[in-house]
């Protein structure tokens, strides 16, 4: 009697939604506009560093665009419910829009787009971009909560990276907060200039310890496609994190002893 085989159901991640979709592609052409900044450098010139140049709109743009992106990305693996996850998601895109875009503007009017309060327009972009920080803050947080409020879904591996992830992102929210807050004191004691340049040492740690929760959660889905065993992985996941770990500590006293 002959019989027939069957194949094993495979199971497979249900599409994006809708407002998935959107975050995604709100990411996405997040980072083109940084793209299209670093071509308008390339051709307008002028310097890199400094509260005035190209570099922000550049490096803003790919920054929040990635985030958003993986933030999309990873929040699907955290127990969250959807309509929540939805809302703040949403709420997360429109918040990079406005950010990218405030710093855009002041990058082609050629003044600073942070603690810039030299006129009434200024003031209102910064405070619009304090504001936004601040949103940013509350819905990154919140995510972070839900991740170890429940143990994350995904392959072996993913729930220690994201985990890790959004420990990790904390460090940056906090650094970001660190450089505002100090900014706005120098600002209101009318010590403009050095406000400008008050966020260097910080900087490093900032931009580490931002994109842990895409680079982790993106090691352990390479690692699933690979044929290693369970232990394997987890064992290269837990010395990327250790890794990822050193590389903010390092950032940090950086911090501490240029602060």
């Amino acid at each position: 009697m002959r019989t027939t085989r069957t194949r094993p159901l495979i199971p497979t991640k249900p599409s994006l939604r809708p407002a998935e979709w959107l975050c995604c592609a709100t990411g996405a052409l997040l980072v083109l506009s940084g793209f299209l900044h670093l071509l308008v450098f390339a051709v307008d010139g002028g310097p890199w560093d400094g509260p005035v140049s190209w570099r922000k709109p550049v490096t803003f743009g790919f920054s929040f665009g990635l985030t958003l992106i993986a933030i999309t990305w990873v929040t699907s693996y955290v127990r969250v419910e959807a309509r929540p996850r939805t809302a703040l998601l949403v709420v997360f895109a429109a918040d990079c829009v406005v950010e990218v875009g405030g710093i855009t503007l002041q990058a082609w009017r050629r003044v600073p787009s942070h603690l810039n309060m030299e006129t009434g327009f200024d003031t209102a972009v910064s405070m619009m971009l304090a504001v936004g920080g601040g949103v940013l803050v509350v819905v990154l947080t919140l995510f972070a909560v839900a991740s170890f409020r429940s143990l994350p879904t995904g392959p072996v591996g993913m729930p220690l990276a994201v985990r890790s992830g959004f420990a990790i992102l904390l460090v940056a929210l906090a650094s970001g907060a660190a450089m505002i807050a100090r900014g706005v004191v120098l600002t209101r004691t009318g010590h403009q200039e050095a406000a400008y340049h008050s966020t260097a040492p910080l900087k490093p740690l900032h931009g580490v310890s931002l994109h842990a929760v895409l680079v982790l959660p993106a090691l352990a889905w390479l690692l699933s496609r690979t044929r290693w065993s369970d232990t394997v992985k987890e064992r290269v996941v837990y010395g990327a994190v250790g890794c990822y770990a050193a590389a903010v500590v390092v950032a940090g006293v950086h911090a501490v002893l240029t602060w």
